[in-house]
């Protein structure tokens, strides 16, 4: 595979995506392409508000277009497990202008 740089050592392991229209996608890396087009495995959205907590919407296998990835980050598994997404408050991310 080839893609984006650093991607490869990122398979396997659990991932966060930000989206260009501000959708926070968590899952596990399965695979990518030359045009960063990525395969998440296990896969949820995690939709904040400030009225309630974080909602994790079940995606399942999952396909990202490379153009519609803003961000593409590690995710550290101990301390997003220790978290208590009901109780989170924020405010939605807002689409990317470019």
């Amino acid at each position: 595979m080839s893609g984006g740089p650093g991607l490869e050592s990122l398979v396997d392991q659990t991932i966060s995506v930000i989206t260009n229209d501000g959708r926070n996608i968590v899952g596990v890396l399965k695979g990518f392409d030359q045009a960063t087009n990525i395969i998440l495995d296990e896969s949820h959205e995690r939709v904040f508000s400030t009225k309630e907590g974080v909602q994790q919407l079940v995606l399942g296998l999952y396909i990202i277009r490379g153009d519609n990835i803003s961000i593409v980050g590690e995710l550290d598994a101990d301390l997003d497990s220790s978290l208590d997404w009901s109780k989170m408050r924020a405010y939605p991310l807002k689409p990317v202008i470019h």
